[in-house]
């Protein structure tokens, strides 16, 4: 299991990770929240401090909640209800108040290890992605629409993969930043459209790709 800590104490990320590797796990430590966003694709468990020098960990939770449902335990010196309450809603799956022991940290690691699951998405049982006209080939890196190759870059064929996993259903832009490349935080990017825009001209205008305002994009089922 790859955990990535967030951390900007140098002395407490250096005993976390020292109790985390010492218990079999992978860990990386990023001292800056827009560092851990950057490295979060790949984690199956997010150890994150509310007090980062270049964001709060509120917001940190905002943004990583809307593209990604990998576990997230919370360890920071915010203490009280109210602050277990915030942190709790804008979607940490369990909450410590510093200091705390380290069999106790284990013990809930451990527990959100147990709960977390990997979904597959829907595919045939060769693993290609179907429906209408339109076939992905994920293994092969291909796409065809009505029988006929359709030349797609690879990036355009990342966003139109992470769209296809989840038909009918609106995926937000920050879920298709994380997938594609790498972070959750879109800024001010405008790439995503553009490659978007690609995907409509080259598979067809009448592909069922629409954008949900305000939010991102959703391939019709």
């Amino acid at each position: 299991m790859r955990i990535v800590v967030v951390e900007d104490d140098d002395g407490v990320a250096e005993a976390l990770v020292d109790t985390l590797s010492d218990a079999g796990w992978e860990c990386a430590r990023f001292s800056r929240g827009d560092d851990g966003l950057r490295h979060v694709r790949d984690a199956d468990l997010v150890l994150l401090d509310l007090g980062l020098p270049d964001m709060d960990g509120l917001e940190f939770l905002r943004l990583l909640r809307r593209a990604s449902e990998v576990p997230v335990l919370v360890l920071t010196a915010r203490d009280g209800d109210g602050a277990v309450v915030l942190g709790l809603r804008a979607g940490a799956d369990d909450y410590l108040v510093k200091p705390v022991r380290a069999p106790v940290l284990l013990a809930r690691v451990h527990a959100l290890a147990r709960r977390a699951r990997v979904s597959a998405p829907d595919s045939g049982p060769d693993g290609v992605l179907a429906w209408g006209g339109l076939r992905i080939d994920p293994a092969a890196r291909t796409a065809t629409r009505d029988g006929a190759r359709v030349d797609l870059t690879a990036t355009e064929l990342e966003v139109l993969l992470v769209l296809a996993e989840r038909p009918g259903e609106a995926v937000s832009r920050e879920t298709l930043h994380l997938r594609v490349w790498g972070s959750p935080d879109s800024g001010r990017s405008r790439a995503l459209d553009v490659f978007v825009a690609a995907l409509r001209q080259k598979l067809g205008r009448d592909l069922p790709l629409t954008t949900v305002r305000g939010f991102g994009y959703r391939l019709e089922a």
